[in-house]
């Protein structure tokens, strides 16, 4: 789901939601703890994250190479005519490739 918790946290957690000690919680329970820990968030690291997913270019920008593997990944035919387009679209600076603070313009809709 996204979190990373170390076994002590999830330790402090079923102690706290499980106080009987049967090593079980509800599911109301288990949806409380999720909640918690989604509000806990930050925007700025899940949109990083989701950029890193993007960026295999190694000076950490997304390429029409980086836009090619995740297009076939999600079973799209886009040729490369159609992902430079893509490229040309939100590369401010013109060196073609997207950085992390074009990625936001993206995600931000600007």
């Amino acid at each position: 789901m996204g979190f990373d918790a170390s076994k002590s946290e999830v330790s402090k957690i079923m102690n706290e939601m499980d106080p009987d000690g049967t090593g079980a919680i509800g599911f109301p329970a288990f949806q409380r703890v999720v909640e918690e820990k989604m509000a806990q968030r930050k925007p700025e690291d899940e949109i990083r994250k989701a950029f890193n997913l993007f960026a295999d270019d190694p000076n950490g920008t997304i390429s029409i190479n980086s836009l090619r593997r995740i297009t076939r990944e999600l079973g799209e035919q886009l040729n490369d005519e159609e992902l430079q387009a893509m490229i040309d679209e939100f590369d401010k600076d013109k060196d073609g490739k997207i950085n992390f603070v074009e990625f936001l313009s993206i995600v931000n809709g600007q």
